[in-house]
């Protein structure tokens, strides 16, 4: 056979030409390729090693912990490549690291959210399970991830993410010369009370395939617009990337403990003292 190939179990992965010896256990995973450039320089060191289309992969280490990005471009059909193909070459803990807009009152831009679990607006993720299966995140990952922000002295919340596919008429906003989808004049609103923390375009997607194949997922984004004070600034953008490297670092080390505590789970009766 000639040419590429689209075999899931061949040792190159299709879109993001990535092998198992090229990626850590996990992946962090901006959407922007340029992104990359804003989380690497947190790392001890760091080799590019492919760049396929949007997907853009570099692996290196942070305080002797392995770690990988991957750039995933805008919205859940990219991002579930990423993590389909990831997947298939052993990654088992995925982080979304990126910005979103903050629609309650108490946050800021430059704030940080940390996603418990997503609302499924997003469509691609329905094509794997029904429509009311739980976009939830990992509880070790948002763990380590709230572990960070609070050792970096970080402001961040912790609560439901809501992932769209457009970045206009699906997130309330108007579209050209003035076009409002159906419901969006209300849509903000709805979310605000229901006490949704954000919103962005991959996080649900994300999560949900982590669930669906066992391995753990998260994500924290920096607040770039804040809809209810009417803001957009694209301040703190390196805190998210930050903060997840040093959660992948606590990751491991909370791994470390439970393996040789004997558990299956990180609980409140284990210390990253003891590792």
């Amino acid at each position: 056979m000639t040419g590429d190939s689209e075999d899931p179990n061949a040792d190159v992965q299709y879109h993001l030409e990535v092998t198992d010896d090229d990626v850590a256990d996990t992946v962090l995973l901006p959407g922007n390729p340029e992104r990359l450039e804003k989380i690497v320089p947190h790392w001890d060191d760091h080799e590019v090693v492919a760049h396929h289309r949007e997907y853009r992969t570099a692996t290196g280490t942070y305080d002797g912990t392995p770690i990988s990005v991957t750039s995933t471009g805008i919205g859940s059909p990219s991002a579930a490549i990423a993590v389909e193909e990831l997947a298939r070459v052993g990654v088992d803990t995925f982080i979304r690291v990126g910005s979103c807009g903050a629609i309650q009152p108490e946050m800021d831009v430059g704030d940080l959210v940390i996603t418990s679990g997503g609302v499924r607006q997003e469509g691609t993720s329905d094509e794997y399970v029904r429509e009311d299966y739980p976009a939830v995140a990992d509880h070790e990952v948002v763990s380590a991830l709230v572990a960070a922000a609070e050792r970096l002295g970080y402001d961040y919340h912790t609560g439901i993410t809501m992932s769209a596919d457009s970045f206009y008429a699906g997130q309330g906003r108007s579209g050209f010369d003035g076009f409002e989808a159906a419901g969006s004049d209300d849509l903000v609103d709805q979310l605000v009370e229901a006490n949704v923390k954000n919103i962005e375009m991959e996080a649900s997607a994300i999560l949900t395939l982590a669930n669906i194949y066992g391995l753990r997922g998260g994500a924290v984004c920096t607040v770039y617009a804040d809809r209810d004070g009417g803001e957009f600034r694209t301040e703190g953008e390196s805190r998210a990337a930050e903060t997840a490297t040093l959660a992948t670092h606590l990751l491991a080390k909370m791994d470390a403990v439970k393996r040789e505590a004997g558990v299956d789970s990180w609980h409140a009766g284990l210390s990253l003292e003891d590792a």
